[in-house]
């Protein structure tokens, strides 16, 4: 295959299979996660959620080498101190995976226990946020863009589209309270109910 021809859910099952080659738990969320369980939208980013300790940067560092991918191996390490983010960027196609090393709480902690296994025949098979998880984290970056971006809600009402009945509303109600997005969903919820009369 042709590098530039990268998909993003073949970078997705390159970046997936070295976390699990590695022993690391990690598990997809962002707008990968939303269009597994929702509506397809384009997207040049791939969101990994992943449990890095120091010991895991020089073999990271290694499998996502030039001229491949780059990566910087100082940013790697800054993110798994300060439980932040970094990039691996894949130059041919332009593609990249965000990947970010959680803080230590109660809500990663339930979402490290809900994880599910996706698979789409003949394109992947990762660890996914589960759907509920992948939504609360879409309202918590709503708010903090400020209610600007609006890709967010579109892709949780593609989620409660598909989802229906099936997404544990309860759980999510507890968790939107507890992380203060919960006029958020509650916003979410009428633009549904507009949306469908």
């Amino acid at each position: 295959m042709n590098p530039t021809e990268l998909q993003p859910f073949e970078l997705m099952q390159i970046a997936a299979d070295f976390f699990e080659s590695e022993g690391i738990h990690y598990r997809v969320v962002g707008s990968m996660a939303s269009m597994a369980y929702g509506e397809p939208r384009f997207t040049n980013d791939v969101d990994i959620v992943a449990e890095l300790s120091m010991e895991n940067v020089p073999t990271l560092c290694k499998a996502f080498a030039a001229p491949d991918f780059y990566v910087s191996e100082q940013a790697v390490r800054n993110a798994v101190q300060r439980r932040f983010q970094f990039n691996i960027i894949h130059p041919a196609s332009g593609l990249k995976v965000d990947v970010i090393v959680p803080p230590i709480n109660e809500f990663t902690q339930s979402e490290k226990s809900r994880i599910k296994r996706i698979a789409s025949e003949g394109e992947y098979s990762v660890w996914f946020g589960s759907p509920e998880d992948v939504l609360l984290n879409k309202l918590v970056y709503f708010k903090l863009g400020g209610g600007e971006s609006q890709k967010h809600l579109r892709d949780i009402g593609g989620m409660l589209k598909l989802l229906g009945d099936k997404l544990d509303s309860d759980y999510v109600k507890h968790w939107a309270k507890k992380l203060d997005v919960y006029s958020e969903w509650e916003q979410v919820l009428k633009r549904m109910i507009k949306t469908n009369t």
